[in-house]
């Protein structure tokens, strides 16, 4: 399994801290009818991306991306010691194995410049903190955090109706340690790095752009979850808080990187979960490197 490639002059390291059976898919995808389940089965269970029970398989993970100019962490999945009731594997969980996987990476928690979250969902701003004396402390010590200024605009006004338990331990925390940036879509780091607007999954999510002068990778957050929205694009999850917008941008996108070189980094595809964009019939494929 690939955990670290180059592409440009990128290097970039995948950080695993889960990959497991999740959802059934027909629960988790409301517009995935039996008969087209069936369909794709075969090559889907090859993949990796549904188990013997008709369960997707997800993966649960940051990149680090290192430009010639900075170490930057893409999303920073589930997070230890938080309290999430309704996910068992994420709860209070105290293991060692993102740590370890970064140390692997040979990357130190005061190594990242810079945090980017794709949009501000639970198992993408875990580890921007750690408890420390009872109190959530920045996790990268000397690091800026992006958060995407609609996403966080939605998810400030969501928390003052409800506590929004991932909002109030793993992003006002950041806000409040003056360590974050709150970004619009024309933000750049440099020449390397871009904000592309990718609504629908959340209202202000966005994906990642890197490269100089041209789109070297995209790091795609939660625009798609499992290869078989590349197949067929119309079909959202039901954690999309508007699955027609999702569906027009994910095609949009899917269309905009087809048949190009720009390597598509998933967040919850299988390992090897990253791959360029072909056509396949009315779908597209996403192609492992």
């Amino acid at each position: 399994m690939t955990l670290k490639f180059t592409v440009g002059d990128l290097t970039i390291h995948r950080i695993i801290e889960q990959e497991t059976s999740f959802l059934p898919a027909l629960e988790m995808l409301p517009g995935l009818t039996p008969e087209v389940l069936a369909e794709n089965r075969g090559w889907m269970q090859k993949a990796g991306a549904l188990d013997a029970n008709d369960v997707l398989i997800l993966c649960f993970q940051s990149y680090i991306v290192k430009t010639p100019h900075h170490t930057i962490l893409i999303d920073s999945c589930i997070g230890n010691d938080k309290p999430r009731p309704n996910r068992p594997q994420w709860n209070m969980k105290t293991d060692d194995t993102y740590m370890r996987a970064l140390a692997a990476a040979g990357v130190s928690v005061g190594d990242i410049d810079y945090v980017m979250c794709t949009h501000l969902h639970v198992d993408h701003v875990g580890w921007n903190t750690r408890l420390e004396n009872g109190r959530w402390v920045p996790t990268f010590p000397k690091a800026r955090y992006v958060f995407g200024k609609t996403e966080f605009d939605y998810w400030t006004e969501m928390h003052a109706k409800a506590p929004v338990p991932p909002f109030g331990d793993s992003v006002l925390p950041i806000v409040e340690a003056n360590r974050s940036e709150i970004a619009r879509d024309e933000y750049q780091i440099g020449d390397h790095t871009r904000i592309l607007p990718t609504p629908g999954h959340t209202p202000g999510h966005v994906a990642f752009t890197f490269g100089s002068g041209k789109d070297d990778a995209v790091f795609s957050g939660d625009l798609m979850h499992t290869p078989l929205q590349t197949r067929y694009p119309e079909l959202s999850p039901k954690f999309d808080v508007d699955p027609a917008r999702a569906a027009t941008t994910r095609r949009s996108f899917l269309e905009r990187y087809c048949d190009t070189d720009t390597v598509c980094c998933t967040a919850h595809f299988p390992s090897p979960s990253t791959g360029k964009i072909r056509r396949a019939g009315n779908g597209f494929s996403c192609e492992a490197i």
